[in-house]
């Protein structure tokens, strides 16, 4: 079986629904309290045992800085972990652009041309966090890693679970679970007719047939729901797997109030803030 040596992060979207802060900055450059997003999904990644790292872009965006080495500073904040100064530097980088913002399967096919066997897909305004380090010492998410140790024991392409409450699984692609094997994605359903409460939560491994099946389920038949033709052939022929990622939370960086929830919740979990953070939030929260 092939190693999982190539992850493909979504970073296509131009943050619309985050305006007017990302018509200036990519909302992958927003950061969760002090890291940029991208910088997690990134260092997510590479734990995962990745060696090339896809991002797909859109055509006005422009990441150069956030992707560029800034260990010069390391002089003015000698205590800051390397690699969160330099979060690409171990890893080759290559960019794709996606021209027109078709969908997730389209924002993959950018990509296919560079990838050659099974690869990570990261959704780039979805962070999964089973961690909430410091600056000194930055553990990246697990995530990944999860997802691509599923693969090595199954061989079967797989997508990341999380459990969600059943008044929100009609924001969400929801699964039908039968031990392992995903049977069934119910697309924004209404509670009622939920197959389950475990959603996809933007973690994927597609294996080496996704580029000839991504023509077969074209973008212009599918449009956007054109990776979900993709998983249901998968689902139909040989399994999909499911992983659930139970102790996770999931931070989404695309929306104003999501995104302010989460640097409230992450800043309650750092040891290094948690305390200080939650007693000013006490105190702001009785005035």
């Amino acid at each position: 079986m092939a190693a999982i040596e190539d992850a493909l992060l979504v970073a296509g979207g131009l943050g619309t629904r985050m305006l007017p802060t990302s018509a200036s900055v990519p909302k992958e450059a927003l950061p969760l309290v002090d890291v940029p997003a991208l910088v997690h999904l990134a260092r997510e990644a590479i734990a995962a045992g990745v060696k090339r790292l896809h991002i797909v872009t859109s055509p006005r965006k422009d990441l150069s800085n956030l992707l560029a080495d800034h260990t010069w500073l390391s002089e003015k904040r000698p205590e800051l972990d390397a690699t969160l100064l330099a979060p690409f530097a171990d890893v080759d980088v290559q960019i794709h652009v996606q021209q027109t913002p078709l969908g997730l399967g389209n924002a993959i096919q950018s990509a296919l041309h560079a990838i050659d066997g099974p690869f990570l897909v990261l959704l780039g305004d979805n962070l999964l966090m089973d961690t909430h380090s410091s600056l000194t010492d930055f553990a990246p998410s697990q995530a990944s890693a999860r997802l691509a140790s599923a693969f090595e024991q199954s061989g079967r392409p797989c997508a990341g679970l999380l459990p969600v409450q059943p008044e929100e699984v009609s924001n969400y692609g929801v699964v039908r679970l039968e031990g392992s094997n995903i049977t069934e994605i119910v697309e924004k359903p209404l509670p009622e007719n939920a197959p389950s409460n475990l959603v996809l939560c933007g973690r994927y491994v597609f294996t080496s047939d996704a580029a000839a099946l991504l023509e077969h389920y074209d973008v212009e038949t599918h449009g956007e729901l054109q990776s979900i033709a993709l998983q249901q052939h998968w689902m139909d022929n040989g399994g999909l797997h499911g992983v659930e990622l139970e102790g996770y939370q999931w931070y989404d960086s695309g929306k104003p109030l999501p995104w302010l929830k989460a640097q409230v919740d992450h800043a309650l979990r750092r040891q290094d803030m948690a305390q200080e953070f939650r007693s000013w939030l006490e105190q702001r929260l009785d005035e």
